[in-house]
């Protein structure tokens, strides 16, 4: 999702035509790398679409290097080619991964990794699906990670991934997640200013993502001969085993910002939604979703969520108190242009503060903060936070799916996993989610 002069990795995707997808694979003996020198970070990138493409670049335009591109996998070797070729044309000396570092199939991340050395890093940026069971061999193998939110889908695997943030805290690893929000510069000053009291107790919370069509959430059935499998990983953000569905993708960042200007993470969720202009698609996602949140203390939280064409836009995060209101961000994820004002009218003559510097990429942001902690040895571990963001995001999508109310211990709690059978997926093979005669 990030463009390598743009805020946007999707419109990176849009730009190059890469399209996210997941990873892993079959492969033969992997020969190791070994950096030119000592100092050098050794990247591998897992997931190969535009998610990931614009996180290798990022993680290869760090100031505080050097890093070097040294193996990529994908379970589809187009994604990897169009990838390998847009990145070695953009950063020709950072980026050495031969064919013989080029993996494809469902064992791939593991080849990937395995041509890295403890301390080196690995992104993953395949389907939120295979997050817990990379995340497990990365541990394993010592390396630190980016991850891509979201990080979780369902309960099972939410605690899951809780109690690998502990093991990979153990081995002293660094491991950031892809809310790049929270490395933004004017969210920070914004963020500090309203902890400090400066609109007072926060009352209520407003987060909006409403656009067109986004991404792959609108999906049609697979063609004819086309395997089901490859299909919906080709289209994952249709699928709620592999992605959480539109919810968990697109809201998440919005989500993620409310709650961390409150500081606190909601108790319950209740949600609407509904499907009214979708053709014959077959994905599982709403076009639109309404979600109310609710803190311990009471604290409201309200996230509209569409993806219908024709309609107004509007992509912003706004918070309330009791001595004043604030526009968290207002223009999607770069610029924030965050502001805070006396009263409740986002206002100029009520504006009492705003962020008057230029506003640094926040996708590069989150790679120059991993890697410092990197080489500084620093304490360094976003997954729990990555966790509950994720879970918080997919409460309001099964309380829209389901019509009830739901609480943060019941989606913990539920043992319901979307595809408990993950590892032993193969290409060519039956996807969890099988299509019936309608496709």
């Amino acid at each position: 999702m990030s463009n390598i002069h743009d805020s946007s990795r999707r419109q990176f995707l849009k730009e190059t035509g890469v399209l996210a997808a997941a990873t892993t694979l079959v492969a033969s003996a992997v020969p190791k790398v070994h950096a030119a020198e000592d100092n050098t970070t050794q990247v591998a990138l897992v997931g190969c679409g535009g998610r990931g493409t614009g996180a290798a670049m990022n993680a290869l335009q760090v100031k505080n290097g050097p890093t070097k591109l040294v193996a990529m996998a994908d379970v589809f070797t187009d994604r990897l080619d169009v990838s390998h070729k847009s990145l070695a044309t953009q950063q020709p000396n950072r980026v050495d991964v031969p064919e013989d570092r080029k993996f494809v199939g469902f064992d791939a991340y593991k080849k990937a990794i395995d041509v890295l050395k403890p301390g080196d890093v690995v992104i993953f940026a395949t389907p939120p699906a295979f997050r817990w069971l990379h995340f497990t061999y990365a541990i394993e193998k010592g390396v630190n990670v980016f991850m891509e939110k979201p990080v979780t889908i369902d309960g099972p695997t939410s605690k899951r991934m809780f109690a690998l943030a502990e093991e990979a805290k153990k081995k002293n690893l660094k491991v950031g997640v892809g809310l790049m929000c929270r490395h933004c510069k004017a969210r920070q000053a914004a963020a500090d200013m309203i902890h400090d009291g400066k609109i007072g107790e926060v009352l209520t919370l407003r987060a909006y993502r409403m656009a067109g069509p986004t991404g792959s959430a609108a999906v049609g059935a697979a063609p004819a001969g086309t395997n089901e499998l490859e299909w919906q990983i080709r289209n994952f953000h249709g699928f709620l085993w592999l992605s959480g569905g539109a919810v968990s993708d697109f809201l998440i960042h919005n989500i993620d910002e409310a709650c961390w200007v409150k500081n606190d993470w909601p108790i319950e969720a209740r949600a609407s939604g509904g499907r009214h202009y979708r053709g014959n698609t077959v994905d599982q996602n709403f076009d639109h979703y309404s979600m109310e949140y609710t803190f311990a203390d009471g604290t409201k939280l309200y996230v509209d969520g569409r993806t219908i064409p024709g309609c107004q836009k509007e992509f912003a995060t706004f918070a309330h108190g009791t001595k004043g209101s604030a526009i968290f961000s207002t223009a999607g994820h770069i610029p924030a242009r965050s502001r805070i004002f006396q009263g409740q009218n986002f206002t100029k003559t009520d504006q009492v503060w705003g962020y008057d510097k230029p506003e640094p990429n926040p996708y590069q942001e989150e790679w120059n903060d991993l890697i410092q902690a990197i080489r500084d040895d620093a304490d360094y571990n976003e997954v729990e936070r990555g966790v509950k963001s994720s879970l918080v995001t997919s409460m309001g999508r099964m309380a829209a799916h389901t019509g009830q109310k739901i609480t943060y211990d019941q989606f913990l709690n539920c043992e319901h996993e979307f595809a408990p059978e993950l590892a032993e997926l193969k290409l060519g093979g039956p996807a969890p989610l099988m299509a019936d005669a309608k496709g």
